[in-house]
């Protein structure tokens, strides 16, 4: 733990400041003691990875202190950015003192398998943890009981029915979360955590599992329609059994699934023609 100071956590996440996801993150953060500040998109920023975009007004990054519904004590900013933007700001002390922690999330929708590459509430964590900042991406599954009940006859089309959000489980989700910080803040500087969680209440959670990355995501990009010189995209599931011990295959068994990742990398064993 970082000593006898309160740590400091910044939440974050790339469904927008007054998504009902990061209100329930950010009060357990609150409820808990820890020193919470808010800063989120303006807008949902979905799909976004890592980038570090954002809207400028002559050449100002333009961000605006709000109140999340029920939390008028947390700081909180709505910002023209990138999820992964605004983890750079927090580090540069924008928000307040750098923290010591970053949350993103609850994100609506598991982020697992190797598709986290292009999540945006996965992509601020790694940015964080890529300036020696702890991180914790925290995504609540709405879909596999919807792919379960449509039975087994082929793949099924993911369409996430938003008008429910409220009701969604997001305290079993920020509770199993707030159980793993005191182990994340006693981690290693860059440490990011992922953390998916069903979308049940917490006494039918079937456990907290450590897991591996899915060697696929939970859905996947298909061709809705095509014409001269367009094309409609959609998201179905992609149908693949998951692999035993993989984040996808604990969330199928009703489990919490947490996996320790880190940012790209280089590969050293790959023989290149380059000069030695």
């Amino acid at each position: 733990m970082t000593g006898e100071r309160t740590p400091r956590v910044l939440v974050t996440n790339d469904d927008g400041v007054h998504a009902p996801g990061i209100r329930a993150l950010a009060r357990a953060a609150y409820e808990r003691g820890l020193d919470v500040v808010v800063a989120a998109p303006q807008a949902e920023a979905s799909g976004m990875s890592a980038a570090l975009s954002a809207v400028t007004e002559d050449g100002r990054l333009v961000f605006a202190e709000t109140e999340l519904a029920g939390l008028p004590q947390v700081p909180a900013y709505g910002v023209a950015a990138s999820p992964a933007y605004i983890a750079v700001l927090a580090g540069l002390g924008v928000f307040g003192p750098p923290p010591d922690v970053l949350l993103s999330g609850i994100n609506r929708g598991a982020n697992a398998g190797h598709a986290i590459l292009h999540s945006g509430t996965v992509g601020a964590a790694l940015t964080a943890g890529n300036s020696g900042i702890r991180a914790l991406a925290v995504s609540l599954d709405v879909l596999t009981a919807l792919v379960a009940s449509a039975g087994s006859g082929g793949a099924a089309v993911a369409v996430l029915d938003t008008e429910d959000d409220e009701a969604r489980h997001w305290s079993t989700a920020a509770d199993l979360a707030m159980t793993l910080l005191p182990a994340l803040l006693d981690a290693d500087p860059g440490t990011v955590l992922n953390l998916n969680v069903p979308d049940r209440p917490a006494a039918e959670v079937a456990g907290l599992r450590q897991a591996t990355l899915a060697p696929f995501g939970q859905v996947q990009v298909s061709v809705a329609e095509r014409g001269e010189g367009f094309v409609r995209t959609g998201v179905e599931e992609s149908g693949s059994r998951p692999l035993p011990g993989t984040d996808l295959a604990w969330l199928a068994e009703g489990c919490a699934a947490v996996t320790a990742v880190r940012a790209l990398g280089h590969l050293p064993d790959v023989a290149l023609p380059v000069d030695r």
